[in-house]
This record gives structure tokens, sequence and C-alpha cells, in this order.
């Protein structure tokens, strides 16, 4: 996967995440492990894009569109 992919799936799975939470709080979610695995792929894919990063692939301006980090700590790997 290219980085543009890992950071749409990373938004992906943020917002199943925060639907799952809200429909567990409100006693519709069948399954309520389903969060845990949400969350093990929300961490995979965090995991490999800043391994990624650290890598020193960079990032190009249209694929920092719509992410919630600083430009800074996108681009810069984290020491």
């Amino acid at each position: 996967m290219t980085l543009e992919e890992l950071m749409v799936r990373r938004d992906e799975f943020t917002e199943k995440l925060a639907r799952e939470k809200i429909q567990l709080s409100i006693k519709r979610l069948d399954n309520p492990l389903q969060i845990r695995v949400t969350r093990r792929d929300l961490a995979r894919v965090k995991t490999v894009l800043n391994e990624r990063l650290r890598a020193g692939e960079t990032i190009t301006a249209p694929e920092m569109e719509g992410t919630r980090e600083t430009e800074a700590s996108r681009i810069t790997p984290r020491e």
C-alpha cells in the first residue's frame, strides 16, 4: 500500500472505531469484541505508516489534506 492508501485506511478505522463505541454505549452493537478487532487493525496501520515515515518516505502536499496531525509530525520521524 502507498502512504496515501495507509492514511485513508487509518481514517476509515478511526471513524469505524468511533461508530462502534457509540453503538456499544447504546447497546446496539451485535459483537462487542469487534471493537478490539478494529482497534488492533488501526494499530497495525499506524505502525506500518510510522515505520515507512521513519525509513525516509515523504508525504506530498495532496496526501496531507484531511489529516489530523501536524505536517511536521507526519514528515519528520519522531525520535
